[in-house]
């Protein structure tokens, strides 16, 4: 979920993803995308530089997801509010 939250406003680097989610190892976080990418949820380009850059962007199915994780946000709020 943390990967679809950082990939809806846009195109982010492996290290902007890391950084962001927070204390996941490389080595997971690399699983999870590449999991994703085989599903259709995001596509992966790899920029022929030294070093190489890398760059992930949800597909069209994975920005589909967007109003579900609207509702979550929006239920979380909610319940929230009723235990204060």
């Amino acid at each position: 979920m943390l990967i679809l939250r950082d990939l809806i406003p846009g195109t982010k680097r492996f290290g902007e993803l890391k950084k962001s989610i927070g204390n996941v190892s490389q080595k997971v976080l690399t699983a999870q995308l590449r999991q994703m990418e085989d599903s259709g949820l995001l596509t992966r380009t790899v920029y022929p530089e030294v070093p190489p850059r890398v760059e992930y962007t949800l597909t069209d199915l994975g920005r589909s997801l967007k109003p579900i994780l609207d509702a979550m946000w929006t239920w979380g709020e909610n319940y929230k509010q009723n235990q204060a």
